[in-house]
């Protein structure tokens, strides 16, 4: 896969292997930087070493800030926020995946305009942020070039998607991801299958749109088998990245819904539940219910993996077991009774889902009912 740049709206954004270096011009600009990491990702994979020596080349003064965690609180924005404004930084880097990108979106609004999340959720508009360059580590957030960030409220623990801001400059290097074990790759590259039917099937799904999932998913599919049983291959990683970085386009133009929303409402409940892990243990049921009310859509983006699956209502429960199996076949077993969920949990799911987080719903193809949450939750435990 040939390297390329891209202006997407608010951010630009270089890919491929070696992509980091485009990132000099941006950054010789800047004075004192945040490296925004989370507890190991960003050493591991290479990328803080990478960035700490241009920095030092372009003498640029940064300290790093390590502490964000996977399903991030709202709490480490804020935290965040304050610590950018203290130390008079006028740039920030976030360096990892869809956590750490998230929470640098928000920090960076917080340090100059001030406010709290719960602010931002409810509406809040703001005026001013500080520079902020993404440095992606994984093949399944999307947050290096859309706008959104998910943060759940440390009080109610409700998690919430956020339209915040775009980064400045991107980079989806493939190499940074090559040290990703099986299970985080099973779980990014989920993520990824996610954004692509979710956001063609919602009902602010365009032409573009369709393309984009269509293609993020027919390629991620061929893609993860061959790479769970050759994790340090660079040309399958810039495969799996790419169907990533073009979903997240996906889901800026149009939406997720309906199994974004459930995932929400449990991860939220409990953090150690891995957010692309929670999509794949959600979305089979879900399937069921997206199939049959929009089968033409629903048949047309699942055709790589279930060739027979016909554009009809009645084939609903095929395509439950189509995505079922498919994760199956790449080693996806993980149900929601792993991380302690029971049966006692349910009306707290059907509440978060249908109340609190009811506006992560509305571009579902159909009425989410109680029945509905219900069903998809009880029939992933």
């Amino acid at each position: 896969m040939r390297n390329f740049s891209l202006k997407y709206s608010n951010v630009q954004l270089y890919f491929g292997e070696g992509a980091f270096s485009n990132a000099a011009g941006f950054l010789k600009a800047f004075e004192k930087a945040c490296l925004v990491t989370s507890r190991s990702a960003a050493k591991v994979s290479g990328a803080l070493s990478d960035v700490a020596k241009l920095l030092k080349e372009l003498g640029v003064q940064y300290f790093v800030y390590d502490k964000v965690l996977p399903n991030p609180w709202a709490s480490q924005a804020e935290e965040l926020g304050h610590v950018l404004w203290s130390e008079g930084v006028d740039s920030v880097i976030a360096i990892g995946g869809g956590s750490v990108i998230d929470v640098a979106k928000v920090a960076s609004i917080i340090a100059l305009s001030g406010g709290r999340v719960i602010d931002y959720v409810l509406g809040r508009k703001y005026k001013r942020m500080l520079p902020l360059l993404a440095i992606n580590l994984t093949h399944g957030t999307g947050s290096e070039v859309d706008k959104y960030a998910v943060l759940t409220l440390d009080d109610s623990r409700e998690k919430h998607g956020i339209n915040s801001r775009y980064p400045d400059l991107s980079i989806d290097d493939p190499t940074y991801t090559a040290t990703l074990n099986k299970a985080q790759t099973i779980y990014t590259t989920l993520d990824t299958f996610y954004h692509s039917y979710e956001s063609a099937t919602a009902i602010t799904a365009n032409q573009l749109v369709d393309t984009l999932s269509s293609e993020a998913l027919s390629t991620v599919t061929s893609t993860i088998p061959e790479l769970i049983n050759d994790l340090s291959n660079i040309s399958l990683r810039a495969k799996a990245l790419y169907s990533s970085m073009i979903a997240g386009i996906s889901i800026d133009l149009s939406s997720t819904h309906i199994v974004h929303a459930i995932e929400h409402a449990v991860s939220g409940l409990e953090p150690k539940l891995p957010h692309g892990c929670g999509l794949g243990v959600l979305g089979p049921k879900a399937a069921y219910y997206i199939h049959k009310s929009m089968p033409e859509k629903s048949a047309r983006i699942l055709k790589p993996i279930d060739p027979g699956l016909k554009p009809l209502s009645e084939h609903a429960e095929r395509a439950s077991k189509a995505i079922q199996s498919f994760q199956e076949s790449v080693g996806f077993k993980e149900r929601l009774s792993d991380y302690g969920f029971t049966e006692r949990d349910v009306n707290r799911v059907v509440e978060y889902t249908l109340r609190r987080l009811k506006y992560m719903i509305v571009d579902t193809p159909f009425n989410v009912t109680e029945a509905v949450v219900r069903d998809v939750f009880l029939s992933s435990l």
